[in-house]
């Protein structure tokens, strides 16, 4: 963020307790209690399903009886930096300009791998409240989420990757092996969401924060189907966890960044299009450029494969309007659109779209060239995914019920979270 953003978000926070504080156009009370938000990254509804199904989940269970259950909508294109920076900010990409994992910057040309806070245009809830006195904790599985959501927060942000070198300066705690019984977790575990949660249990314990956000991975759904025995086990141990943060006496909210989407052919293989090279064959090499969001330094995941490319035209000779219409007839594409198409639908900030946003149809990933992608990280497992309109919907469960007359709300988003645990659940 800027001066002028960071000034706005100071003035923003001037709440007290017991009142409210303001922040990106949105009011959100004073936490009656320990609030609590867990991004359960990649949760696809069909895991919380499959899983009560199971009788694994008890605590999710209760929570979806006497608190408050719904699905509801995930910014697009579904990947985590946009989705996890929608959710702290409460509003989606086009007001807080995080679309992506990785961009084009269209004013020099060159790639940028968000790996901190510098694409962000707007200040965030976690920290107006802690500039507003509140006691906020921040706890990321990846590392490269804890700066950007801990921009600003005047309290304590670290992640499960790097908790071994968190420093009371930076971090706003030290010695976190001593705090949660353990040291780092491998960051391609299920463990380094079940780190998260621990040290978020530990925090609530020892510190009391009023506010905490606790992001976790999708390592295990990038991995396991919602019914495999390694989903289900996962998913009791967060709940689990989940059980020690009601019984700590918090309220706490759960929703996820984006599902998970099997993306394998029938024999197992990825089943992909490479637009890059579909485009090159159709309009030479070098007319355009394929940016896959999706790239990030978990290459293990998802080989930088998912169901959301953009397209940049690279020559002046090239017609938007051909190559709009040659994606719209390749089988397999669910969604191309021109960029202001695009921004208007989706709330995308219009300086980091491409020329032509593509989503792809259920089942299919979407790639730039197959030299780009080195698909032997994922280790012979199936390919699972995100990025699309198939990934969109996501679960919105919270540990209390709504007010009587929060009852009939619109259509959720993810991003809507905080404001509804904090202003519309009943005491």
């Amino acid at each position: 963020m800027g001066e002028t953003e960071q000034a706005a978000a100071r003035v923003a926070s001037e709440g007290t307790p017991g009142r409210s504080v303001s922040v990106n156009g949105r009011a959100y009370a004073w936490p009656a209690q320990p609030t609590v938000v867990v991004c359960f990254d990649g949760c696809d509804p069909a895991y919380v399903a499959a899983a009560r199904a199971a009788g694994v989940v008890p605590t999710l269970e209760r929570m979806c009886r006497e608190g408050f259950s719904a699905l509801a909508l995930a910014a697009m294109p579904t990947f985590t930096n946009p989705n996890n920076v929608s959710i702290v900010c409460g509003v989606p990409p086009a007001v807080h300009g995080v679309s992506g994992n990785f961009y084009l910057d269209r004013a020099t040309g060159a790639d940028v791998m968000m790996v901190d806070a510098t694409p962000m245009r707007a200040p965030t809830l976690l920290a107006a409240f802690s500039q507003a006195g509140a006691k906020v904790v921040a706890v990321t599985a990846k590392d490269k989420l804890r700066k950007a959501l801990g921009h600003g927060l005047a309290g304590i942000a670290f992640s499960a990757e790097k908790a071994d070198a968190a420093r009371a300066d930076e971090n706003g705690i030290s010695d976190l092996a001593a705090l949660v019984g353990r040291g780092a977790p491998d960051q391609y575990s299920a463990d380094l969401s079940l780190y998260v949660l621990d040290a978020g249990i530990r925090l609530l314990e020892t510190r009391r924060p009023d506010l905490s956000y606790l992001s976790l991975s999708d390592y295990v759904q990038h991995k396991h189907a919602p019914d495999a025995p390694e989903a289900l086990a996962f998913m009791q141990a967060v709940d689990d966890r989940l059980a020690r943060i009601l019984a700590l006496g918090a309220r706490l909210g759960i929703v996820a960044d984006h599902g998970m989407s099997d993306m394998a052919a029938a024999d197992g293989t990825p089943n992909v299009i490479y637009l890059g090279d579909r485009l090159d064959a159709l309009f030479g090499a070098g007319a355009t450029r394929v940016i896959c969001p999706i790239t990030d330094p978990f290459v293990r995941h998802h080989g930088a494969l998912g169901g959301f490319v953009r397209v940049h035209l690279q020559q002046p000779n090239v017609e938007p309007e051909a190559v709009l219409d040659a994606i719209r007839q390749m089988p397999g594409i669910a969604l191309a659109a021109a960029r202001a198409e695009a921004c208007l639908r989706f709330d995308l900030p219009e300086d980091r779209e491409g020329d032509i946003a593509v989503i792809a149809g259920k089942g299919i990933a979407l790639g730039a060239h197959a030299r780009d992608h080195d698909l032997s990280q994922l280790s012979g497992a199936r390919l699972r995914s995100h990025g699309g309109l198939e990934e969109q919907v996501v679960p919105f469960i919270l540990s209390h019920p709504l007010k009587a007359d929060r009852a009939g709300r619109l259509q959720l988003r993810n991003y809507d979270v905080f404001s509804v645990l904090l202003n519309d659940v009943a005491a």
